[in-house]
């Protein structure tokens, strides 16, 4: 079985895909670790190759091709776009959206780094509409889009072993829709 866990910064889906992992025993696949180990073979720092991928789409080409070879057995991957690229290549997932206002997405940003949440706010709504914009003309996706996703979970007032929890209850549900249509 494969499951995605996908969502914008500060939504949670980080934690919850570990949690996840742990509760069912199976591989944890993050993009961001992918990335991050991308940038460390190519001795750039993760702002610096960040800001390459802005300009150069052939590195988020290459980030969705490591993390496709993942796409096998059992696994949990997540990502921002981790369902929508399973999805647009015909892979049979799980798929999971988790969310949360702007405001409890910035807290929560601006309590692990430190800053200013207005701050933090003004930074990933600008950061979100680029990579709105980057998603449509790499892969024409309309990364707002929720129609690929088999669960649509707002975080803001649940804590991520209810989640978790729900997601394994929903996974048990037989009457769950075929992902890939």
């Amino acid at each position: 079985m494969i499951i995605t866990i996908s969502g914008p910064p500060g939504s949670g889906k980080t934690t919850v895909a570990r949690l996840l992992a742990e509760k069912m025993e199976l591989e944890l696949v993050t993009t961001g670790i992918i990335f991050r180990d991308m940038a460390e073979a190519r001795g750039m720092s993760l702002a610096d190759f960040g800001e390459l991928a802005l300009n150069d789409p052939s590195i988020d080409k290459e980030l969705d091709m490591k993390v496709l070879e993942h796409a096998k057995g059992d696994v949990i991957i997540e990502g921002r776009l981790a369902g929508h690229m399973l999805h647009l290549n015909g892979i049979n997932a799980f798929k999971v959206w988790i969310d949360a206002t702007i405001i409890t997405r910035s807290q929560r940003i601006a309590g692990r780094e430190s800053k200013d949440p207005k701050m933090v706010e003004k930074e990933t709504l600008e950061r979100e509409e680029c990579e709105h914009q980057r998603y449509n003309n790499v892969y024409g996706i309309d990364s707002r889009s929720l129609a690929v996703y088999d669960q649509v979970i707002h975080s803001d007032d649940q804590t991520p072993e209810e989640i978790v929890d729900s997601i394994i209850s929903n996974l048990k549900d037989p009457k769950r829709r075929d992902p890939v249509e």
